[in-house]
């Protein structure tokens, strides 16, 4: 079967995973994470996507991104990864690939994950046992959210602004996002939304976009594919 393409909409965030082969870590050194980070900084510029959230794990890496231009998120990512496993192979004396195929992502609905999937984002280092707190790693943009550092990387989305009135309210208000956590089911459809490919959010939210799209946005029910030439049966 054909794979499908990637769902990818210009002005929606997208949750991204990207992965190191068979598991393998893709950051070495603490220069192997400054030069990532570098390299998003300079190609999410260039192509247009705004930078909400990240996490750069030992062997995979998440992005909560929105593009603002058409191909916008793919090119980053293929100029990103390409011109990362150039550095990486030659400064550790190896060869062939580092990731593990084509980067995941996910279309999510902005006002029901897009504040869900920056907790899921910060506290994946909690997760993994690397922490005891989000704020104590150094990789992810979580400090900036809370106001320990500026970080050039991130850019806000309008959800965060609307948390409060002054940096200090917005800061604190998320702050108490990340310690209250995310359920499991919303770990897990955030997950499984963005290892399989398909758009997470409900249907009306699925109904607005597909109007945009000509690619699926869901898994198909078993049966008889659908034709033009039928009439929808009414709910």
């Amino acid at each position: 079967m054909a794979r499908l393409p990637r769902l990818t909409v210009t002005g929606y965030p997208h949750h991204v995973i990207l992965r190191g082969n068979n598991r393998q870590d893709i950051f070495k050194a603490t220069a192997d994470y400054q030069r990532m980070l570098d390299l998003l900084a300079e190609h999410s510029k260039v192509q247009g996507v705004d930078i909400h959230a990240y996490v750069l794990m030992s062997n995979h890496l998440h992005l909560l991104v929105t593009p603002q231009l058409d191909q916008a998120l793919p090119k980053m990512m293929q100029a990103v990864g390409r011109s990362y496993v150039q550095v990486f192979n030659k400064v550790h004396g190896r060869t062939g690939t580092l990731w593990e195929g084509r980067y995941r992502s996910t279309l999510i609905q902005t006002d029901r994950y897009l504040l869900a999937c920056m907790v899921y984002i910060d506290l994946n280092p909690v997760r993994a046992h690397m922490v005891a707190q989000p704020e104590d790693y150094v990789w992810s943009s979580h400090r900036h959210y809370i106001g320990q550092r500026s970080d050039r990387l991130v850019t806000p989305h309008a959800l965060y602004w609307a948390l409060g009135n002054t940096p200090f309210a917005r800061e604190a208000a998320y702050a108490e996002l990340v310690q209250a956590g995310i359920s499991t089911d919303q770990q897990g459809a955030l997950t499984d939304a963005t290892l399989s490919g398909w758009a997470l959010g409900d249907d009306r939210f699925k109904a607005s976009l597909q109007v945009q799209t000509e690619r699926r946005l869901s898994k198909t029910k078993a049966g008889r594919p659908f034709s033009k030439g039928d009439k929808p049966v009414p709910n």
